[in-house]
């Protein structure tokens, strides 16, 4: 989300076009197999009796991971990963997502999720009932600052996490420090969409080298292609989303947003939005965030949710002119070299 190609695109990765290389997880030799019940590439430690499974899903476990990311959305919650954040990551591929998801399980029930946004980025999410649970947050803490266990790498890292959640203080305490503040922001979808006053197509894989056009014009560095754009529709988490493009009075493609449904009475995500450099300053920003509350409102969501960067003025504003109101500032964690 800088100036006006936005929503959760960052510099340093999270949303970025490269590639995550996964790191390889360690089955700890007095662990069985055959107990943990999640696969091969799993680590576990045993709190009170209890096994906290660190593992990967795998491209077959993708769609339990979705699903329970879709149950923890609600209006109300803190700014976190959402299903369409997957999605949006599924363009590289059904491969590159499972390789990049950590999860945490109990009794095969799952608790946290993980999204490596880039090699040093860990968007992090709990169960809504276990944020404060002072287990699993310690093993989290362990999880994450020692690079063997295969979630983060050494040097300069961040984690996003939810606000309040106990895995946050403990990371404090352990000298972890708060990076930038963001800006999330949410319109209430139970009162009626304004029409956006601009020609907006829903995208579909005849459209789909129009959208990739615009998103390249909008974001610098961007990579998105054709080919990376049918993967992504490909994914799990699209059958509940929409991707759509805004035009011109001349018929020019001049905006793009993905929208992600997390189900009928759950917050909706925007990610990614952007407007053509060259057609910016012209309202085409708020004419399509517009337009993705309508597409997110037909898909029954509660609310539409989207989060900027708080230096960017500009997209905040952009976002509160179509309807969103400002909610308090996040901001992840990092830990320096």
């Amino acid at each position: 989300m800088r100036h006006l190609g936005w929503a959760r695109m960052r510099p340093r990765g999270r949303t970025g076009e490269g590639e995550t290389i996964p790191s390889e997880e360690v089955l700890p030799h007095h662990a069985d197999r055959s107990e943990t019940g999640c696969g091969l590439s799993v680590r576990w430690c045993v709190i009170g009796g209890v096994a906290i499974v660190l593992g990967k899903p795998g491209v077959d476990g993708l769609s339990e991971v979705v699903g329970v990311l879709r149950e923890w959305q609600y209006d109300g919650a803190p700014m976190q990963l959402h299903p369409g954040d997957l999605g949006w990551f599924w363009r590289l591929g059904a491969e590159a997502t499972a390789a990049a998801v950590r999860m945490w399980s109990r009794d095969r029930q799952i608790l946290a999720v993980g999204l490596l946004d880039g090699p040093g980025l860990l968007r992090l999410t709990i169960a809504p009932g276990a944020q404060r649970e002072e287990e699993l947050a310690q093993q989290l803490v362990e999880d994450v600052t020692e690079p063997e266990r295969g979630v983060l790498p050494e040097g300069k890292v961040n984690i996003e996490a939810p606000m309040g959640a106990l895995v946050q203080d403990l990371l404090f305490e352990d000298g972890w420090n708060a990076d930038e503040p963001w800006t999330p922001l949410r319109r209430d979808l139970t009162v009626p969409v304004k029409d956006p006053g601009v020609r907006i197509e829903v995208v579909g894989p005849e459209q789909a080298h129009v959208f990739a056009a615009v998103h390249r014009a909008a974001f610098d560095g961007s990579r998105l292609t054709d080919e990376r754009w049918h993967a992504m529709a490909a994914g799990l988490p699209y059958a509940d989303a929409r991707c759509l493009d805004a035009y011109d009075d001349q018929g020019n493609a001049v905006a793009a947003v993905t929208v992600w449904s997390a189900g009928p009475g759950r917050p909706g995500l925007l990610e990614p939005m952007g407007v053509h450099r060259e057609h910016r300053r012209h309202g085409y920003g708020e004419a399509i965030t517009g337009a993705a509350a309508a597409a997110l409102q037909e898909l029954g969501s509660s609310s539409a949710i989207v989060c900027a960067p708080s230096s960017n003025v500009g997209a905040v504003a952009t976002y509160k002119s179509a309807g969103f109101q400002q909610r308090p500032e996040v901001r992840d964690q990092f830990r320096d070299a």
